[in-house]
């Protein structure tokens, strides 16, 4: 299950890509039409911007926006800066690989088995739907296959 945080993450992206001409939005503005607390909105944003996905821009024009085009956002890497590992066990992760501790033989694993078909599907729907594909073509139109 993702975090609120992930989402708050990925609606406030969502906002900023949408705008015409990348023009900069207000944090007030992203908080009321997202419906985000505005404190943890700022937090999020700060995260965004460290990892040089949105910039701030200072004075009567300012307020945030996106660093990069809509196309190469995708939403596992948004989740992977929010929330860590997308792995379902820590012995799939591919960037935080941990072998379990209750685990005798990862080869032999059943459990590892299956949550590696589900870590495979995650991974390929998230690594491939990019902001612009979900403001361009709705979320309900992505195809799905699990």
């Amino acid at each position: 299950m993702i975090s609120q945080k992930s989402k708050y993450a990925l609606r406030a992206l969502l906002a900023l890509a949408a705008r015409p001409g990348g023009e900069p939005m207000l944090i007030s503005d992203i908080a009321e039409q997202e419906v985000i607390p505005r404190k943890f909105l700022e937090q999020i944003l700060l995260d965004l911007k460290r990892a040089g996905l949105v910039a701030s821009r200072r004075g009567k024009a300012g307020g945030y926006l996106m660093l990069r085009r809509a196309e190469t956002v995708t939403f596992g890497e948004v989740l992977r800066l929010i929330d860590g590992p997308l792995a379902p066990l820590p012995c799939l992760s591919k960037m935080a690989y941990r072998r379990c501790g209750d685990c005798a033989n990862e080869n032999a694993c059943k459990l590892r088995k299956v949550f590696a078909r589900v870590a495979d599907a995650t991974r390929d729907i998230l690594d491939t739907t990019t902001l612009a594909d979900v403001l361009q073509a709705g979320v309900t139109s992505l195809p799905v296959e699990i």
